[in-house]
């Protein structure tokens, strides 16, 4: 029996959600692994992810979530982007199909960088004192924005960089 290209295109995209779903969760766990490990007295293994985050991060303690007295690999703004990149990716097949490369229009990646933007920019100018809360949601806002269209673009660049289809295909 003959399968269908659009049977393997939902199968690839699948498969590209998931290995993206993975790296993400992977790089929000090496984010909250270090503390874990200083707290429990494993600081040469802790070392290496503080210094990898921190060519990433200004990691400035005051500004980061802390978890059992130590504080994470990146501040809470940086951890907000990350985690809202997971959130987004999970949330991901539940309001748009999974295979599809359209992306959404333009001017939802741009509505999604404003929180962050003003939440920086009072906080440069004096007006408003952001804090881990401001900080991390509106980091989550970005995060789950970029997710919307980092979906789309891996699925069109795997199955622009997949073979053609065989001849059992239709």
């Amino acid at each position: 029996m003959p399968i269908r290209t659009s049977e393997i295109f939902h199968r690839q995209a699948l498969k590209v959600w998931i290995i993206a779903s993975v790296v993400v969760a992977l790089w929000v766990l090496a984010i909250v692994v270090p503390p874990i490990f200083a707290a429990n007295g494993y600081t040469s293994a802790a070392s290496p992810f503080y210094r990898f985050f921190s060519f990433i991060c200004h990691q400035i303690p005051d500004r980061s979530f802390h978890l059992l007295e130590n504080q994470f690999g990146v501040c809470s703004r940086c951890f907000g982007v990350y985690f809202g990149l997971l959130s987004g990716l999970a949330a991901y097949p539940m309001w748009r199909s999974i295979d599809s490369i359209e992306p959404l229009p333009r001017i939802w990646l741009f509505a999604s960088m404003i929180p962050i933007a003003v939440d920086w920019s009072l906080g440069v100018f004096g007006i408003w004192d952001n804090n881990h809360a401001s900080r991390f949601i509106t980091g989550l806002i970005l995060g789950f924005g970029c997710a919307t269209y980092i979906v789309p673009a891996l699925v069109e660049i795997v199955r622009n960089l997949s073979s053609k289809p065989g001849p059992n295909i239709r």
